[in-house]
């Protein structure tokens, strides 16, 4: 049987499809995987003697995650929402070749390390941190617009007691709530209470995840 034109670019673009599709996976697995050198948990240890081994065990996996929504963003910037994990990050930067390599082979580009733009309210906020909002929130499988707990990128330096750290709360309007008037509201990230329930209003991204963001600081990651 003779195989026309139009069957065999169907049959291309499928091949060129499931490939991409098994390439994005094994860089996600790849991610997920990754193993730090040891001089990365100890250069967060040294700027935060309080943390024990499984602080920074976490605080690694918060930089596992980083990469991975960085992944899901593709060639967008996204913002680095946690003070601990950015010290990681920046001492993993110091390792040269293991950080080329890792960028290589888990996001098939170099990802730069750029200071965020300052934000100028509560309220209004750029997409880099919004995007993050966005991410973080479907892999931790939490609902954007209304998520009953924070995504670990948000929670991290709250919940180790970070003193320089960037500190967040699902509703600061709860005069009940520790969180009352401090830190950077999840109210505030795009909707009136909860979390981001707008999905693009404010936003110029087309992530597809739902959600919207405004809130952070910190650094962010693009090309």
């Amino acid at each position: 049987m003779i195989m026309t034109p139009i069957a065999a670019l169907i049959i291309l673009g499928m091949g060129v499809y499931l490939y991409q599709r098994r390439k994005k996976q094994a860089q996600l697995v790849y991610i997920e995987q990754y193993q730090f050198a040891p001089a990365i948990a100890a250069k967060v240890k040294s700027a935060y003697p309080h943390l024990n081994d499984k602080d920074v065990a976490l605080v690694l996996q918060g930089l596992r995650d980083y990469f991975y929504i960085c992944h899901q963003a593709g060639n967008k910037m996204v913002a680095m929402p946690s003070q601990v994990v950015d010290v990681a990050w920046h001492e993993f930067i110091l390792f040269t070749r293991n950080y080329q390599q890792f960028c290589k082979k888990a996001l098939g580009r170099f990802l730069h390390h750029t200071p965020s733009e300052a934000m100028r309210t509560k309220v209004v906020a750029q997409d880099g941190i919004k995007r993050a909002w966005r991410l973080a929130c479907a892999k931790s499988k939490l609902p954007a617009a209304a998520p009953t707990q924070l995504p670990l990128l948000f929670a991290i330096d709250s919940q180790l007691k970070i003193e320089d750290g960037f500190v967040y709360a699902l509703d600061c309007k709860n005069k009940k709530s520790p969180m009352y008037g401090d830190g950077y509201c999840a109210a505030h990230i795009g909707c009136s209470s909860g979390c981001a329930g707008d999905s693009g209003s404010t936003s110029s991204s087309n992530d597809s995840v739902g959600g919207d963001s405004s809130c952070g600081g910190g650094c962010g990651g693009g090309d």
